[in-house]
């Protein structure tokens, strides 16, 4: 049997909890030193007993849990999960219709009612991904109840709730079919190839999705590109099928030249016609420098923190920095690419980062178009904090 504790709620944070906000953060509850297990069913209350919700304990970086239901009555079960599923796939029925993508998220967390899981889809294949102990207890009647809502090929998963909140390495093939990969997936009538049992990463981030297509309709065509923290090179591939006339792929990562080259190789592009580099980027940004390359599109999307022998990188207090390094090999006219998916800074302060770098580049520049998160990653619509992801397209004015 499952632990059901009721704990008390502070006043000050049962508004939030009432309009929709999903987490249960460990300022909200009045103290209680009880000893709690992951994956136990938590009964919120007031301070007369008056029922707010029920939520599940799970600890992550910022709370003790996540909120399911607001309904007393309902009961935390396999129709749960069946109900959160049908109506998370029924959102993304346009994806799953799609002729020319064919892998998108189909379950987001908080965005879709349950924070701490979420769902991929590549290819008929479904990844599911755990955040905290707390959910991965439900997870006999998580992969139940996925199976009887959708059909899949296969299930494959990855836990990364270790202490750190990074990827427990496992085997992480669940049932069904077992995947050939590479496996090729579409998005927007791009290839890329992934593969859902090899560590942390797939080769692919859905949630740039929209911002590859951007960077291939309007943006490549008879310009350079210059990819930094480029992974497996997603979107040099995107610059290349937009008619990029070069692009640089530059990211610190031995195994980002063979997945640069892969991703290249399933788009029918020679990558040998490219320029992939395995280096750090700020020694990449020096060497351009000096040898006064120059690029009309640079796209920055580096990890929110990031530590190599020399330096350690964090998006929230050197991003700055970053945009003044990439300035200095950006030509007049051209266009940076400035992307961030640390949570802990919003759109706003974001923009602060880029007035400051162009200002004491004595630059002036122009935003032309901004990105959030694409329609498949679903958050709480009261509270855009959930809503990570901030791209910004600024041209440089000469």
């Amino acid at each position: 049997m499952r632990q059901l504790v009721e704990l008390q709620i502070k006043s000050a944070s049962i508004k939030d909890i009432t309009n929709g906000y999903p987490l249960i953060l460990k300022e909200a509850v009045e103290s209680s030193n009880m000893a709690i297990e992951e994956g136990s069913l938590l009964r919120l209350v007031d301070k007369n007993g008056g029922y707010i919700a029920t939520g599940y304990y799970g600890i992550q970086n910022k709370g003790i849990g996540w909120i399911l239901t607001r309904k007393e009555k309902e009961q935390i079960d396999l129709k749960f999960f069946k109900k959160k599923f049908s109506e998370a796939a029924e959102k993304r029925a346009n994806f799953y219709a799609s002729e020319d993508t064919t892998a998108f998220r189909v379950f987001n967390g908080e965005g879709d009612g349950i924070g701490g899981l979420t769902i991929d889809f590549f290819n008929g294949f479904y990844m599911v991904s755990w955040y905290s102990e707390g959910i991965y207890s439900f997870r006999e009647e998580v992969y139940k109840a996925l199976n009887e809502v959708v059909n899949t090929r296969g299930i494959y998963e990855k836990l990364r709730f270790d202490t750190n909140g990074q990827y427990m390495e496992q085997d992480d093939y669940v049932s069904g079919e077992k995947g050939e990969f590479p496996l090729i997936v579409m998005e927007n009538g791009m290839n890329y190839a992934v593969d859902l049992n090899d560590g942390a990463m797939t080769g692919i981030f859905l949630d740039q999705r929209n911002v590859r297509a951007a960077l291939r309709d309007k943006y490549s065509e008879g310009k350079t590109v210059l990819n930094t923290f480029s992974y497996t090179g997603a979107f040099s591939v995107a610059a290349a099928l937009g008619g990029s006339v070069g692009t640089t792929s530059v990211d610190l990562a031995k195994r980002s030249l063979p997945k640069t080259i892969e991703q290249f190789a399933v788009n029918g592009i020679d990558y040998e016609s490219q320029d992939i580099k395995v280096m750090n980027v700020f020694d990449y940004f020096s060497y351009a420098a000096r040898h006064n390359l120059k690029f009309d599109v640079v796209v920055l999307d580096p990890p929110s923190f990031a530590r190599t022998k020399k330096m350690t990188f964090s998006t929230a207090k050197d991003y700055p920095k970053l945009l003044k390094d990439a300035l200095k090999i950006t030509n007049d006219g051209g266009m940076i690419i400035a992307s961030t998916n640390n949570a802990s800074f919003n759109m706003k302060k974001f923009k602060t980062f880029i007035e400051k770098a162009f200002k004491e580049m004595n630059t002036r520049y122009k935003i032309v178009e901004e990105h959030q998160l694409p329609e498949d990653f679903t958050v709480p619509h009261n509270f855009p904090e959930f809503n990570y992801l901030k791209v910004v397209f600024i041209q440089v004015i000469n």
